[in-house]
């Protein structure tokens, strides 16, 4: 019970003390808001980046020249631009000059380049490989390694969008050909339905030659068995020509017999012009029923026994010439013994007019007119046939052409191989200022914060207000100075303390090792005498201040997210930050970023450093106090 009786003594002292001090008790207040302030600054900082991608500043750099591929011109480097200016990701920009574009982002100017080279298209689009395609994505790593990792996501989606649409390029011709080659195909077939309907057709004309033929040659065995009783009649006529004189027939009849014979001979040697065209056709025919069965033998694409059938028909062809030939021969002896019997006929009636009578009967006569006139029937009735297979050959001829042209030259095929033609296109991330891993990378933003806490523990270890009495009409920056000299160099220890630890005991690689060093030194003295100096300006809510402003500082200052992405007023005071340029100075000394120009940004730090020295030499009240006497009290006046 005592125990809780003498805490109740305290806290009730305690608040009787800040009762006297308003000023306390409203730096007590407000510092009760700094955790709270603290974390809404910085979640609200990073609430959202994905939304606020728009702000990053990219390059775009468009090198492609194109290529003609399958009779289609391709190029993917616009199609990208296209694509990439109406998706409203980034804030992209358009470039024409590569150098240009690298030389920003290494200044930390763009986020950064997108660049498609000039044979992007030419190695892309055929997939003759896997990642033939390359499309270079160059960022920097010590800008800000968030932003790099940003590029590589972006990259990696890049090259899956770029392939999925040369892909659906690629079917989509695909299935332009198998549309194409399903045509050639239907009309193959109907070449090839109208090869077999006049293969049926020339069929069909032979067939019906060869009973012609037959009854060709029976005829003119007639007709020879005809002459032969007419010469047996003429040899009868030769012996009894003695006795015949005084029985000569009439004129009528002698002209009758004359008029007939040369009919027979008109008609025997028409018939021999018949047979030599009837013989040339077949010779064409089968000629070309061979050069059309060699030539479907050769095609890659042959209807059933195509070949078969018209081997067959080149067969019949052949033997309806040996038929043709062998009543060739029969008519030319057909011709010869008619010549003969014209001849016969025309010495009979020049000089035998009487024989008359002693001539064959007239029904022999007849028979034998008879026979010449089925010959003459039966070789009108072949030559017919003849014509009917001349123009079924011929539309053979042009079924065949029409298979010949239908079918296509060479099949085209889309070229590349299975690896290339899935991933044609490969993106390349070029990395300038590379960092060893993500606790490098969180090192630019840790460790300004780290030297702003170490600045501020600096500084409250001193009474900021409180000098001897003795100071009181020393110059104001004599007394900043004095005041401040201790916690400085409390500051500088911390700040070589730091370099020793980031490169001896982290072995983080540093590009500038002195840089480095320089700017974690000067960084350190600017944040204390910031801090000094609002603390000598507004007392203990000044440490408030000071921890809200490192808050304020660690959401705007971009060390791990861009700040673009944090937006609106972060973005906006940003550029009027100490902290911004420290972290820029540090990347650029640790890592070689922004193309390694760390004397700029240290030169505002330094800057800061002087306006916070002098608004601590201007803000504020002194408390001045006499050295204590042995076991006095402390006198102290505010001046």
């Amino acid at each position: 019970m005592k125990f809780f009786l003498q805490i109740i003594f305290i806290v009730r002292k305690e608040a009787r003390y800040l009762r006297g001090f308003p000023k306390k008790l409203l730096s007590g207040a407000t510092l009760a808001f700094v955790p709270a302030v603290y974390c809404l600054l910085y979640i609200t900082s990073v609430w959202d980046p994905e939304t606020k991608t728009n702000a990053l500043p990219v390059a775009v750099v468009n090198l492609d020249d194109g290529v003609k591929y399958r009779e289609h011109t391709f190029n993917v480097g616009w199609e990208i631009t296209t694509r990439l200016e109406d998706s409203g990701r980034f804030g992209f920009a358009m470039f024409s000059d590569e150098h240009k574009a690298r030389e920003l982002v290494r200044q930390g100017k763009l986020a950064f380049a997108v660049i498609i080279p000039h044979d992007f298209s030419a190695n892309a689009v055929p997939g003759a490989e896997s990642g033939a395609g390359k499309v270079v994505i160059y960022t920097s790593q010590g800008n800000n390694f968030e932003t790099a990792a940003i590029a590589k996501r972006f990259a990696e989606t890049l090259g899956r969008e770029i392939n999925e649409s040369l892909n659906e390029r690629r079917w989509a011709l695909v299935l332009h050909d198998a549309a194409g080659s399903q045509q050639n195909i239907e009309r193959l077939h109907d070449s090839v339905d109208r090869l077999r309907v006049t293969a049926r057709e020339l069929k069909t004309g032979s067939k019906q030659s060869a009973p012609d033929t037959k009854t060709l040659a029976i005829g003119a065995r007639r007709l020879n068995d005809g002459v032969g009783q007419m010469t047996d009649g003429a040899k009868q006529l030769g012996s009894n020509l003695r006795a015949m004189d005084s029985k000569q027939p009439g004129n009528a009849n002698l002209n009758t017999l004359t008029s007939r014979a040369r009919a027979l001979a008109s008609g025997h040697t028409e018939m021999s012009r018949a047979m030599d065209e009837l013989q040339k056709g077949t010779n064409r025919l089968r000629e070309r029923a061979t050069e059309s069965r060699d030539e479907i033998k050769d095609r890659p694409i042959v209807s059933g026994n195509a070949p078969e059938t018209l081997g067959k028909f080149a067969d019949n062809v052949t033997q309806l010439d040996d038929d043709i030939k062998t009543a060739g021969a029969t008519q030319s002896q057909l011709a010869t013994r008619s010549t003969q019997l014209r001849n016969g006929v025309n010495a009979l009636a020049g000089s035998m007019r009487g024989a008359i009578t002693k001539l064959p009967s007239d029904n022999q006569l007849d028979e034998l007119a008879k026979d010449a006139g089925d010959v003459a029937k039966t070789a009108t009735t072949l030559l017919n046939g003849s014509q009917k297979t001349q123009q079924t050959v011929d539309r053979l001829s042009s079924g065949i052409e029409l298979l010949a042209k239908t079918l296509p030259h060479k099949v085209d095929n889309l070229g590349g191989n299975a690896a290339g033609l899935a991933n044609s296109v490969e993106p390349v991330m070029e990395i300038d200022a590379p960092v060893e891993n993500s606790g490098s990378g969180f090192a630019s933003n840790v460790v300004p914060g780290a030297l702003w806490l170490g600045a501020a523990v600096a500084v409250f270890l001193i009474h900021i207000r409180v000098l001897p009495r003795e100071a009181q009409f020393f110059p104001p920056p004599a007394k900043v100075v004095g005041k401040i000299f201790l916690p400085a160099c409390v500051a500088i220890l911390q700040s070589l303390i730091v370099f020793v630890a980031v490169q001896y005991v982290l072995h983080i690689h540093v590009v500038h090792p002195w840089a480095f060093a320089l700017t974690l030194t000067l960084s350190s003295l600017t944040f204390l005498i910031i801090i000094f100096a609002l603390v000598k300006a507004f007392g203990d809510a000044g440490k408030g201040i000071a921890m809200f402003l490192l808050a304020i500082q660690l959401s705007s200052s971009g060390g791990i997210l861009p700040v673009e992405l944090s937006g609106g007023v972060f973005a906006q005071i940003s550029p009027w930050l100490p902290l911004t340029w420290v972290v820029e100075s540090i990347k650029s000394s640790m890592f070689g970023a922004y193309d390694g120009a760390w004397q700029a940004p240290l030169v505002f730090v330094g800057w800061a450093g002087l306006a916070g020295l002098a608004a601590a030499c201007s803000l504020g009240r002194w408390r001045f106090v006499s050295p204590p006497a042995r076991g006095g009290r402390v006198e102290m006046r505010t001046g």
